[in-house]
């Protein structure tokens, strides 16, 4: 075993679904730690990238004998590259039942789509996400808050390999020169590269599509396009309004948010702890933080993401719901240290807002006043997150 290797949440789960299903479907950001966290967990398994220009003509060309080089397990990474595989990985299973696969890849949309096509109820589909807060938190357990946003979590500068610095300009370049391309033809990278970083400007706020293509450059449905390109390698995501069961008129438009507080720091040009701890951004960023803790605490688990947010017409909000066992759980979220009054007023109010059984009510802020007791419970971020 490799002795730098941090654990994931998501291998328990994992290995759990092994157990149920022929095939495992790993999807997440590149450079997540899907490919070691698979490898990780079936050490014994036959492992082949289709990254890898020869391996993947040979898997074109003879996809039966490709697929038969062991009869044991075999771990096939950026499976998306060779979508005819799934086909005869179906008809293998089917045959088969022993035999075993393991799948990886980045792009969220068109692997989704031949996964389910070709191995409905044959594969367990799960997505890794960067590091959670809970997978290394002794090792930034030193760390302010503006230096844990700022470095982000991507397996490589958790683990000390590499720096933010140096890894999110490189990210973004080779996120460009292949994963755009490979999602979609698009001919000006300079205009969407400049979408990318006025998104990231957006965080924690309404996607405005028409408002965006105003500032590009560019028609609305070329901005909903885009944003699809932005999904599907998961460099952001949309948290939907909740609708259901309501005594008012809501907005319809989702929330946008990056996967990793590193990358968007970088999109943003924030060039140090120390200039964020300054920055506008600083509160979108930490709310950022927050919702993708509680989106990597579901999908580690095997669970759909069930996180909402609420906003009506009165422009009364609530940051993040969670529904959870018939319940609804409401959290505010504030980078503030310094705990207002203010902050638990939605909160108070939830059951005039939402209809349905009102769960747990927190606010999740940097301040060290904590009280678990109270009506609204109040939490430093720290002693909140799992």
């Amino acid at each position: 075993m490799d002795n730098s290797f941090i654990n994931r949440e998501l291998g328990r789960t994992v290995l759990e679904a092994a157990s149920y299903f022929p095939v495992l479907c790993v999807t997440g950001p590149r450079q997540s730690g899907k490919s070691t966290l698979v490898n990780h967990l079936f050490p014994h398994y036959r492992q082949v990238s289709l990254e890898d220009l020869d391996v993947r003509a040979a898997a074109m060309s003879d996809p039966r004998g490709f697929l038969d080089q062991t009869d044991s397990g075999m771990i096939i990474d950026e499976v998306q590259r060779v979508p005819e595989l799934l086909s005869y990985i179906q008809g293998i299973v089917d045959r088969q039942p022993d035999r075993r696969f393991v799948l990886s890849g980045s792009s969220n949309f068109s692997l989704l789509r031949s996964v389910t096509q070709s191995l409905a109820g044959r594969v367990g589909m799960f997505e890794l996400l960067p590091m959670a807060y809970s997978e290394v938190r002794e090792g930034i357990a030193e760390q302010s808050l503006d230096e844990i946003l700022y470095n982000g979590f991507y397996p490589a500068v958790c683990a000390k390999k590499n720096v933010a610095r140096f890894l999110y300009p490189s990210y973004m370049k080779t996120y460009l020169e292949r994963d755009v391309r490979d999602l979609l033809q698009v001919r000006n990278l300079m205009q969407f590269n400049t979408f990318i970083r006025l998104c990231a400007g957006r965080i924690g706020s309404l996607f405005n599509a028409t408002e965006l293509a105003g500032e590009v450059g560019v028609d609305s449905k070329t901005i909903t396009a885009w944003l699809s390109i932005l999904q599907a390698s998961y460099l952001i995501f949309l948290l939907p309004p909740y609708f259901a069961n309501t005594r008012k008129r809501l907005v319809k438009t989702p929330k946008l948010y990056f996967c990793d507080t590193g990358l968007a720091c970088y999109l943003l040009d924030i060039e140090s702890p120390e200039q964020l701890t300054r920055d506008k951004m600083r509160g979108p960023l930490f709310e950022n933080f927050v919702v993708m803790e509680a989106l990597k605490h579901r999908y580690n688990a095997g669970r759909e993401s069930n996180l909402f947010f609420y906003r009506d017409s009165n422009k009364n909000e609530i940051d993040l719901l969670l529904l959870t066992q018939q319940k609804i759980d409401g959290y505010e979220i504030k980078s503030s240290s310094t705990f207002h009054p203010d902050f638990t007023s939605k909160l108070v109010k939830m059951s005039e807002y939402v209809s349905g059984d009102i769960g747990r009510r927190a606010v999740i802020y940097n301040g060290t006043l904590e009280n678990s007791q109270s009506e609204v419970q109040l939490y430093n971020w720290r002693s909140f997150l799992p």
